[in-house]
């Protein structure tokens, strides 16, 4: 069951006259309305529970409502477990950055690419320095050479505004530390 338990209609909140119903062990009573359902339920002792409201007629499951909210959000405790979090890492250089500095920088584009971690390149042009994009081009494309080992291009350098910018994504091959 796909659904959010909060997003149920229980018991005498459901708004449909007629309904079709499932019993506890998973058999169809065939359709009832909704009077009937409802005391089908009480008389289980149990809830009952619009699974599928967009179907015609709508889909009813006699069952324990509270375990049902349970096993939901275990559910969904489980799958936020088994995500995979990355992060956009931001390295910025400027068109006049030494090559000791872009070697530094270069370690830490290695670091964070391989930690599993998408990383941001932005060459940052101020006054002047704009009139000389064919630096920042060509210190971007330095940048690309050295990092295709560790990384591939996922948005390739593009001006946005007076930043050069660009987007490494890991190689696949590479696990998260």
């Amino acid at each position: 069951m796909g659904i959010i338990a909060r997003d149920v209609r229980v018991n005498r909140e459901i708004r449909a006259r007629e309904l079709r119903v499932i019993d506890p062990e998973g058999r169809q009573l065939g359709v009832l309305p909704l009077v009937e359902a409802l005391r089908a339920a009480a008389d289980a002792d149990l809830d009952l529970v619009e699974v599928s409201p967009k179907s015609e007629p709508p889909v009813c499951r006699i069952m324990d409502y509270g375990k049902f909210k349970y096993q939901q959000s275990k559910k969904a405790h489980d799958a936020k477990k088994k995500q995979a979090v990355i992060h956009l890492k931001e390295v910025k250089l400027r068109s006049k950055t030494e090559e000791h500095d872009l070697q530094f920088k270069l370690r830490h584009i290695e670091r964070f690419l391989k930690e599993g971690n998408k990383t941001k390149i932005t060459i940052i042009f101020r006054g002047r320095e704009i009139a000389h994009a064919d630096l920042g081009r060509q210190m971007m494309e330095r940048v690309m050479e050295q990092a295709k080992e560790w990384g591939k291009i996922e948005q390739p350098p593009k001006f946005e505004g007076r930043n050069y910018v660009m987007i490494l994504a890991p190689l696949q091959s590479q696990k998260p530390a």
